[in-house]
C-alpha cells in the first residue's frame, strides 16, 4: 500500500519526512507523499529562490534547475530532487534554508540574535536537558569525524537548533497560508521526533496533527525516534566521510 494512503499519513496537517541526502529512493518515498500536498517546505531552498517555482516551471527539470541554481548550492544533483517537485507541482513552494552568513552570524551573537523574533516560541532562550546536550554534542563530534575542537561543537548543536527552529516556523507558515496538508522535506537529524522539527511544531501548536518519517538504508534505521521509520533504500556507495578532514 502506498504510504500516501495510510490513515495517519492522510490525516495529518504537516508530514515530515526525512532522508539521507545523496539517497535517490529516499526521495522517490517523499516524492510520493508530496503530489496531495498544499504546500512543500524545503530545507535545501532559501524563500527567495521557493518564490522562484511555479507549475509551468515545475513540468521542466533543466528549466527549473537552472532557475533555482540548485547545482552550485552545494546540495546533491537536482535530478535527485526533481521527482518531489515534479510530484508536489501543484504546490506552493516554502525554502527554510539557513544562509551560511545567519549561521556564521548564528556562532558569534547567538541563535536567539540570528533567528529573530519568536526565538523564545521556539525554545532557543531555553538550555537543553544535560542527557540530550551531550547525546548532541556526541552526534557533531561524530559527524565531524572527532575533527572539529571540542570548544566548537557547542555552536553546531546550536545551528542544528537555530536550523530545526527555523523550518518548524516556516512550516506553520506554510500551514497557516495553505491549510495544510504540509511537507516538510529535510535531513534526518532534523526529523527526528525527539530533539527536531515534529517536537517544536508540538510546542508552538499542540493541536496539529504532526507525522514523522524517518528514512533509513539496508534495513539499518537513522538515530531518533519518529512515527514510522522507513529502512528499505538501498545504501548508496559513497567514499569515506572523514577522508575530507584529513586533507
Amino acid at each position: 500500500m502506498p504510504l500516501a494512503v495510510l490513515p495517519q499519513i492522510a490525516a495529518a496537517d504537516i508530514v515530515v519526512i526525512g532522508e539521507i541526502h545523496d539517497n535517490p529512493e529516499h526521495h522517490l518515498q517523499q516524492a510520493l507523499l508530496s503530489e496531495p500536498a498544499a504546500a512543500i517546505v524545503f530545507e535545501m531552498l532559501t524563500p527567495e529562490q521557493a518564490k522562484r517555482v511555479s507549475p509551468e516551471l515545475a513540468q521542466d527539470e533543466a528549466a527549473l534547475e537552472a532557475a533555482l541554481g540548485w547545482n552550485a548550492s552545494g546540495w546533491p544533483d537536482f535530478s535527485m530532487y526533481y521527482p518531489i517537485f515534479r510530484a508536489g507541482a501543484e504546490a506552493v513552494i516554502f525554502g527554510a534554508a539557513v544562509p551560511r552568513e545567519t549561521a556564521r552570524n548564528a556562532m558569534a551573537d547567538g541563535i536567539t540574535v540570528a533567528f529573530g523574533a519568536g526565538a523564545a516560541d521556539y525554545d532557543l532562550t531555553e538550555t537543553l536537558a544535560p542527557d540530550e546536550y551531550d547525546s548532541r554534542i556526541d552526534l557533531q563530534r561524530k559527524a565531524h569525524c572527532g575533527a572539529l575542537p571540542e570548544d566548537v561543537l557547542p555552536a553546531m548543536v546550536d545551528i542544528q537548533r537555530l536550523r530545526d527552529a527555523r523550518l518548524a516556523q516556516v512550516a506553520m507558515q506554510a500551514f497557516d497560508q495553505t491549510g495544510g496538508p504540509v511537507i516538510v522535506i529535510t535531513g534526518n537529524g532534523h526529523a527526528r521526533a525527539d530533539w527536531g522539527v515534529p517536537r517544536q511544531l508540538h510546542g508552538i501548536r499542540p493541536d496539529l496533527r504532526v507525522f514523522t518519517i524517518l528514512q533509513g538504508e539496508d534495513g539499518e534505521p537513522p538515530e531518533g525516534e519518529a512515527d514510522l521509520i522507513l529502512t528499505q533504500a538501498a545504501a548508496v556507495e559513497r567514499p569515506d566521510p572523514c577522508l575530507a578532514f584529513t586533507k
